[in-house]
Parts: structure tokens; C-alpha cells; sequence
């Protein structure tokens, strides 16, 4: 009854405003837009981790060709040794043939001529071998270096979060590394009230102290999620489902991230997961609580390492 009534009261709204109806439909055109933009950024974050994916094969098969190198390298060693061999035993023989028949002596001279041919072309073939296989290592080594360091700055970026948000954790924040990113985790209750979308005071001071590290590295891509409960919202209310409200809580945190001018606003990237990334079961109110969040994935630039890759091979 109070559904039909609220309807009633919205169709005569409609019908006695023209402007108000007018800033509903373009709203509504703005939102549509967004949630593709959304989708469209969702599958470059995808794109962006194929790429690092495949930058860690690079990498292996470069080793492996490293190593295939440096076991044709030892062979060109041991047929070099060998062919010097073979060359100290033809000498023995040319000196003792020099008393016997011309004919044996050049003979023997032009086998001698031919094996220091052969041994010539075996130097040549070790020496540019041992240019390449030097080229190579120093270059897997300059990108070993790269992803090293790239690694100890994300440490070192994970140890000055923790720093920063010390205060807010046990509030249910939690800052934690793996697979070479820093992961920053916020649950509801330090941010949202039920299904709203507005920042807390408490929540927000959080999301300005995480804001203050990110304006020191702004080489450092950030991708903000929104995460929900598998709760489902009543289609006539202000929120169309879990997609939607995961998506707008996720770009409140990018709005307020985005009043610190030091931060570069390329770099942010909001998306919304809805229910479908839980971290536990949504069969209890504990589980539910754990995967309403949002989750701040911080990942260090790769163009570096790509360009390097390319170069070597």
C-alpha cells in the first residue's frame, strides 16, 4: 500500500515538473555512463594483469635461454680444449715426420693447416658467443635489479601504510603485501553505515592518511574495489543492487582521494565487485561483515620492466 502510494506521489510529481523530470533522465544517462566506464576499466585492470602474467614468462624463458647459452658456451670450451689437443699431438708427429719422405711431411703439413683452421674458426665462434652470453647476463641482471628494487619499494611502501593507519587497525583496516602489490583493506563499519555510500568522519580521516603515502609515490597505480554482502536491495529504492552500491562506495573513497592535490589522478581506478569476490561465507553475520569492504590494491609500474624486455629480446 505505502509503495503504490509513494508511485502515486512520484507520477504526479513527474507530471507537474517538467525540470525535475529533465535532471532525473540526465542523471540517469550520467549513471549509465559510468557503469560502462566502470566495466571498461575492470577489463584493462584484467588486460594489465595478463600483461604482468606474461612479463613473468618472458622472464623464465629468458633464464632458460641463459642457461641453454652458457651450456653451448662450456661445449665451444671443452671442443677448443680438445681441438688444442689434437693440435700438441700433430706437432709431436710433424717433428718426427720432418725426417721422413717429403711427401708424408706436406702431408702431415696441410692436416696441420686444416685442424689450425678449424681451431681459428672455433676461437672466433667462443668469442662472439662470449660477447653475446656477456650482453645478456648484464642485461637479466639490470632487470633482476629492477624487479628487486620495485619489490623493496612496495615493502617499503606496505611498512609506511602501516605506519600511517596504525591508529585505525584492529577498526577493521588491514594493510598486507603478496604478489608484488600492497593490499589495503577497510571494512564497512569503518567507512559506511547499511547501504549507504557516504563516508564516515572516522572512515574518512583513514582514507586521507592512506591519501598523504599515495601524494609521496605517485608512480604507484591505485585500484580502488568496492565489495558487498550478497544482501539484495528492493529494486524501487535509491540503489538498482549490489553492483551499483559496490561501485558508488568505491568512487566516494576516489573522491576523497582526490582532494589531496599531490596525488596523480591518472593513476586511481575505481571498480565495484558487488558480492561476487568474497573473502568468507555469506552464511553468517561474521562472514557477511568480512566481505563488506573496500579493498585499495596498490601496484608499481611495469613499464620499466616491459621496455627492458624488449630490448633483450
Amino acid at each position: 500500500m505505502i509503495k503504490k502510494f509513494s508511485l502515486g506521489l512520484l507520477v504526479l510529481a513527474l507530471s507537474t515538473s517538467c525540470v525535475s523530470k529533465k535532471i532525473y533522465n540526465d542523471l540517469e544517462s550520467k549513471y549509465a555512463d559510468s557503469k560502462k566506464e566502470n566495466r571498461s576499466l575492470t577489463d584493462e585492470n584484467e588486460d594489465l594483469l595478463k600483461t604482468k602474467n606474461q612479463l613473468d614468462l618472458d622472464r623464465t624463458a629468458l633464464t632458460s635461454d641463459l642457461s641453454a647459452s652458457k651450456a653451448a658456451l662450456d661445449k665451444l670450451k671443452a671442443d677448443y680444449a680438445a681441438a688444442q689437443n689434437k693440435l700438441e699431438v700433430l706437432q709431436d708427429s710433424y717433428a718426427a715426420l720432418e725426417k721422413n719422405s717429403g711427401e708424408a711431411l706436406q702431408s702431415n703439413m696441410k692436416k696441420n693447416r686444416d685442424l689450425l683452421g678449424q681451431l681459428d674458426e672455433k676461437a672466433k665462434a667462443l668469442a662472439v658467443e662470449q660477447e653475446r652470453l656477456s650482453k645478456s647476463a648484464q642485461r637479466l641482471q639490470e632487470l633482476e635489479d629492477l624487479i628487486a628494487a620495485k619489490e623493496a619499494n612496495m615493502k617499503k611502501l606496505k611498512e609506511t601504510l602501516s605506519n600511517a593507519l596504525n591508529s585505525f587497525e584492529g577498526k577493521g583496516l588491514t594493510v598486507e603485501q603478496k604478489n608484488g602489490k600492497v593490499y589495503v583493506s577497510m571494512e564497512n563499519k569503518l567507512l559506511f553505515n547499511s547501504g549507504s555510500w557516504s563516508v564516515g568522519s572516522e572512515g574518512k580521516k583513514a582514507v586521507v592518511e592512506l591519501g598523504k603515502v599515495l601524494g609521496d609515490n605517485p608512480e604507484i597505480s591505485v585500484l580502488i574495489e568496492g565489495h558487498t554482502d550478497d544482501d539484495a536491495f528492493s529494486a524501487s529504492g535509491p540503489i538498482a543492487d549490489n553492483w551499483d552500491l559496490s561501485t558508488k562506495r568505491a568512487t566516494a573513497i576516489v573522491a576523497i582521494l582526490s582532494e589531496n592535490s599531490k596525488i596523480n589522478k591518472q593513476s586511481l581506478t575505481a571498480a565495484g565487485r558487488g558480492e561476487f569476490s568474497p573473502l568468507a561465507s555469506n552464511a553468517t553475520a561474521d562472514g557477511k561483515a568480512k566481505n563488506r569492504r573496500i579493498e585499495i590494491i596498490l601496484t608499481p609500474r611495469l613499464d620499466e620492466i616491459a621496455e627492458m624486455l624488449n630490448e633483450i629480446n
